[in-house]
């Protein structure tokens, strides 16, 4: 913390959003969260890096690592919706609300590093809107059934991160800002 004492995340069922301004530290966060999936035997990655360098060096460590293509982003944030489904379904059938260690089933860690780059900057804006829209749903609806996501941006304002979707990230760690 501020006063340099160690804190402790429960990425469990919680979602994360990095802020900060280039320089800030939000990628030294970022690859300290994915190191920690990648040494979890229970957790898959499932890396998105318009940039392709900050989680680039995981890329053999994923389950599914997506570079700077629109259509795979929404393929895979796709893929993860219908993962929540089924195992929502199975939630159901086994009369339970969440994902417990007992399950022997893996989390997923969903780390988006500067998530603007596909909400408003690459692509048309028809691709856009579905990757925010699905982004949105994974992120309101994958708590439950084991689905983390972590996104890192330099500008978490609305235009970038939409309110709606700000405001279920039961984490926001803010580095150092220019703004409020």
């Amino acid at each position: 913390d501020e006063t340099g004492r160690p804190v402790f995340v429960n990425l469990a069922e919680r979602n994360m959003l990095i802020g900060g301004e280039p320089g800030g530290g939000k990628s030294v966060a970022l690859q300290l969260i994915v190191a920690h999936g990648a040494l979890s035997a229970d957790c898959k990655l499932i890396l998105i890096d318009g940039k392709r360098v900050e989680l680039g060096l995981w890329k053999e460590c994923a389950e599914h690592f997506v570079g700077p293509s629109m259509d795979d982003a929404i393929s895979v944030l796709g893929w993860l919706q219908e993962l929540i489904d089924e195992r929502t379904d199975v939630l159901l059938q086994m009369k339970k609300r969440k994902v417990t260690p007992d399950m022997g089933w893996p989390f997923y860690l969903v780390p988006i590093d500067e998530v603007a780059y596909f909400s408003a900057t690459k692509g048309t804006p028809a691709q856009q809107k579905e990757f925010n829209a699905l982004n949105r749903d994974v992120v309101a609806r994958g708590r439950a059934p084991g689905i983390i996501p972590v996104e890192a941006t330099q500008r978490p304002s609305a235009d970038i991160i939409p309110t709606s979707l700000r405001d279920l990230f039961g984490y926001r760690w803010v580095f150092r800002c220019s703004t409020e």
